[in-house]
């Protein structure tokens, strides 16, 4: 099957000051791509040019404010400097499970690399506050996925989540970090050198931009990553 063509680096700028709008998701997105030839023309595209491609006025109104706050080529360049790629869906990087979900994330921000053997991919999710059986059982489970090439997919979050990274880089394997934040920021802030490691042997994700800090409401939508590049979820009820 072919490859999509990867996206223009200037049109990608302008996809990655769009995604900075908080109201455009991936409908929205949906909506610009197909009015649009460009993402540049939807960038610079009048408030009634935005509502006539389907956006409510509210959000066209935010994209206009926001060509006044965002600069698109320091975007590329703040994401350069953090060491973080940015990949749009037509971007043949971009994890092909991914794309399938309703919700595919309109920019996926990356440090490290995903690659094409993480396809094969196990999630592990469970508890913050894991029993001694729960990390364990984490660890043997992400251990035997990561030696038999097995890529281990988690969100860093302290308890089950770290267990099941440091198994999968103790056994030599590959592991995906999955963040509900920007990638300029390690939550929690003491698994800092985990995602160091994580980005050199595997890869840290986020469909959140750089700046954005963790909310409690941003874990469940990250929730939606880690199933979409899995080909399972090993949830906490088992082994937390």
């Amino acid at each position: 099957m072919d490859r999509p063509a990867v996206e223009a680096p200037a049109d990608l700028r302008y996809r990655i000051a769009l995604h900075r709008v908080h109201r455009l998701g991936a409908v929205r997105f949906g909506l610009l791509d197909r009015a649009f030839p460009s993402m540049e023309e939807a960038w610079r595209a009048p408030v009634g040019a935005l509502v006539a491609a389907g956006l409510d006025p509210r959000t066209a109104q935010e994209v206009v404010r926001a060509r006044e706050e965002t600069d698109p080529d320091t975007e590329l360049e703040r994401l350069a400097q953090a060491g973080v790629t940015a990949l749009a869906q037509t971007d043949p990087r971009y994890p092909s499970r991914l794309r399938e979900i309703d919700d595919a994330p309109p920019v996926l921000y990356v440090k490290g690399v995903w690659a094409d053997v993480d396809e094969w991919s196990v999630a592990i999710v469970g508890t913050r506050r894991a029993t001694a059986y729960g990390r364990m059982a984490a660890q043997e489970f992400s251990r035997g996925l990561a030696v038999n090439g097995i890529t281990v997919v988690s969100g860093l979050a302290r308890g089950v989540d770290t267990v099941s990274h440091r198994a999968a880089l103790d056994a030599g394997g590959r592991t995906v970090a999955v963040l509900a934040n920007g990638l300029d920021t390690v939550y929690p802030p003491e698994n800092r050198r985990l995602a160091e490691e994580i980005a050199e042997r595997g890869a840290v994700m986020s469909d959140y931009p750089l700046g954005t800090k963790p909310r409690a409401e941003f874990f469940p939508r990250r929730n939606r990553i880690l199933s979409g590049v899995s080909l399972g979820v090993e949830r906490g009820e088992i082994v937390g």
